[in-house]
Order: C-alpha cells, then structure tokens, then sequence
C-alpha cells in the first residue's frame, strides 16, 4: 500500500505541473487523426502524456505504455479526475485495436501500430456492419481475394465511426465465399487514403456525422496486415467487440468520483432553484438522488470487475452487462438533464438559447444511440442469457 500511496503522490505533482489549463474540463480531446488540427494545450498536454507512456498506461513500455499495474492506472485515472484532466487521447486505437493486436498480432504487427497509437499519431475506424449484417454481422459479404502479396477488398460499409478522420481501419471480410458464414470471415487491416476507399457521412437527428458509410472498388490490403489465421477471424472480431463494450459500459479506467456535486445536480439548481443548498423541488431531488445513487454503484461494481480481473484483460462475456447497463445511464442521464432545463433543453439554434444549452439538445438526440451502437441491447441481453447465465437457445 506505501508504494501505491507513495506513486499516487507522485502523479499528484506531476499532473498539477504538466497538465495545461487549456486541458482541463471541457474541450478538444486528441484522436491521433492527421486530419485534426490540434489546439496548442491539447497537443502539449498529448506529447507530455505520451512521454510518460499514460497515454496508454498499462501497455507494455515497449509499445509506448508505462507498463503501469491495473491499481496504478486507476490511481492516475482518479487523479486526473480530481483535476478535471481531459483524457490526453481517446479513440478506437487504444480502446479497440490496440488491445486487441496485443493479444493477436505479431511482434512486427504490434511494433509498426502500437507506438504510433500510443503517441496519437494515427485514428483507427472500425469495419464491420453492412447493409444486410448488423446484429446479424457474420452475414457480412465484402470481399477480399487473394491476390498474392495482398488482398483485394470490394464491398461495403455503415455506420464507420469516424471514418472521415481515420487513418486507418479493422475491419471484417468474407476470404472464404464457400464456407458457412461464420466461417470464411478475417480479420484485417487496410489505410483509409488510397484510391479505392470512399467515405460519405451520415447526419443524425443531432445535427453531426460520427458515422459514415464507406464503400470499397478494388481497395487494397497488404498480407502482412492479416491479423490471426487466414478465415479465422470471426473469435478475434469477437474479442474487439468486447473491448469496445467494456469502454461503452465504463469498465475502462473506472476511476473515483470527484467530489462535490454533479453536472446534473448542479443544472437542477439552475433552472429550478435551490433552499438550504437543496433542490428545491422535492420529487426532482428525489429523481436526481436515484440516478447518483444509481450511476455510483455502476461505478463501483466496475472498479470492483476491474480489481478482481487481476490479469488486466478485458473480462469476456460479462462486458455485455456492462455495456447494457451502462448505456441505459447515459441516455438516463442526457433524458434527465433536458428535463430539468424544461423548454430550455430544447433549444437548437438561435441567439435565445446559450451554447450549454443547445449542446444539451444535442446530447441528449446522440444519446439515443448509445443502446444501438457496440451491440443493441437485444444483443447484449442474448449474450448475457447464453454466456453468462448458462441459458438454452
């Protein structure tokens, strides 16, 4: 425990030197895409983060981590909290890919990707639904032939988040077109600049494009970036899925909460006033009390799933729970906040509305895509059922 308690000391000062104020609470946070112009505190705030390997903590020193034990990643997650420190990167490159060509890739696959991720120097996009293969995904039909030194990828794409920005791509693709669907599938990676990769943005009811679709006419991939066995991709795919629920459902880098009151306690006040330091109005109190109270067990079961995975591996099927139960807290949350604005959570645009309060709206249309995205709930519920409850089909 002085170890723990003495390197907790440590973080304490170097983030209190090094951490920007253009850094702190709300704003820019660095994807690695070489198509985003960072602000000058991001991009300090990145550079001195990646330096110290916390970027990406518990990732071998080799590959741009710190090599950091999960309880020493969680004592830098929570003192950065005490802060209000930004995440110094965020994305599917340390989320998805990244662990995932951990445990996957070849020595020479984790050292030409892992370094760059670490440093924020490449944004990854993932490659999975189609059209015709959502929740459905192992009817997926891209195709990607053998062409000797590399493969030749024809098919299409949906809902690609951040395709516009990434650099790179994971995706699934049909190499076996006789074998049954789940069969046949692997698992590889292609760039997103070359000529034969197009990429059109959806808008959604909140007014951006996070998702795209995009198309492939004869795109390339090279051989070496087959990550696993030749039409054996579908477990890996699987295990990617995983790790992105796991970071949906807040079991990545659970820290402590801050102390004092929360966004939603202190809107409530706001708009509807307070006594004694209260709430004022009883039943809202009440509302807002469940959900912290609610938001602050999830949060403590998931440090508690954290702790008692000592292996520091993504657990398996129990991250569906978690992506399920934590998704339904964030719409709650984004529910409950424009509720509290009344009308005022309603604005969209217009000098009547102040920026908190249009970007409320849009937060609150996004969420609702939190229970579709990373396996509806539908999906999680079956996972759950089958792998975790023990359930027949």
């Amino acid at each position: 425990m002085a170890e723990l308690e003495n390197f907790r000391a440590e973080v304490r000062v170097w983030l209190t030197d090094n951490c920007p104020e253009g850094a702190r609470g709300p704003g820019q946070t660095a994807s690695g895409s070489t198509k985003i112009e960072l602000e000058p505190d991001t991009r300090t705030w990145l550079d001195r983060m990646a330096e110290r390997g916390w970027t990406v903590p518990t990732w071998p020193v080799e590959y741009g981590g710190a090599g950091l034990s999960g309880a020493e990643a969680q004592i830098l997650a929570e003192e950065m909290a005490e802060i209000r420190a930004r995440p110094a990167l965020m994305g599917m490159g340390i989320s998805m890919i990244g662990p995932t060509l951990l445990e996957f890739g070849t020595d020479e696959q984790r050292a030409e990707h892992l370094p760059r991720i670490a440093r924020g120097e490449v944004q990854w996009c993932q490659g999975y639904s189609e059209p015709n293969a959502g929740s459905d995904l192992a009817s997926l039909r891209t195709r990607a032939e053998d062409q000797g030194d590399h493969f030749l990828i024809n098919g299409q794409k949906i809902w690609t988040s951040g395709a516009t920005y990434a650099d790179w791509m994971f995706a699934l693709v049909r190499t076996d077109f006789e074998a049954p669907k789940h069969d046949g599938i692997s698992f590889i990676l292609l760039t997103m600049d070359q000529p034969g990769v197009t990429v059109t943005p959806i808008r959604l009811i909140s007014g951006t494009s996070p998702f795209c679709e995009t198309f492939f006419d004869n795109a390339t991939a090279r051989k070496q970036d087959l990550v696993g066995e030749l039409n054996r991709g579908w477990t890996i795919g699987k295990r990617l899925l995983q790790y992105e629920r796991s970071g949906i459902g807040g079991l990545s880098g659970a820290g402590r909460a801050r102390a004092g009151e929360s966004g939603l306690v202190r809107t409530a006040k706001q708009y509807l006033g307070e006594v004694d330091q209260r709430i004022a109005n009883p039943d809202v109190r009440d509302r807002v009390l469940r959900h912290e109270m609610n938001s602050a067990a999830f949060k403590l079961t998931a440090q508690r799933a954290n702790h008692e995975n000592r292996s520091g591996k993504t657990p398996g099927a129990a991250t569906s729970i978690f992506k399920l139960y934590g998704a339904g807290l964030q719409q709650d949350a984004a529910e409950l906040k424009r509720e509290l604005m009344g009308t005022r959570g309603l604005g969209w645009d217009g000098e009547s509305f102040d920026a908190n309060e249009r970007e409320t709206t849009r937060e609150w249309l996004a969420s609702r895509a939190t229970t579709i995205y990373g396996g509806t709930n539908e999906v999680q519920r079956n996972i759950i059922a089958k792998r975790v409850l023990g359930l027949p089909d």
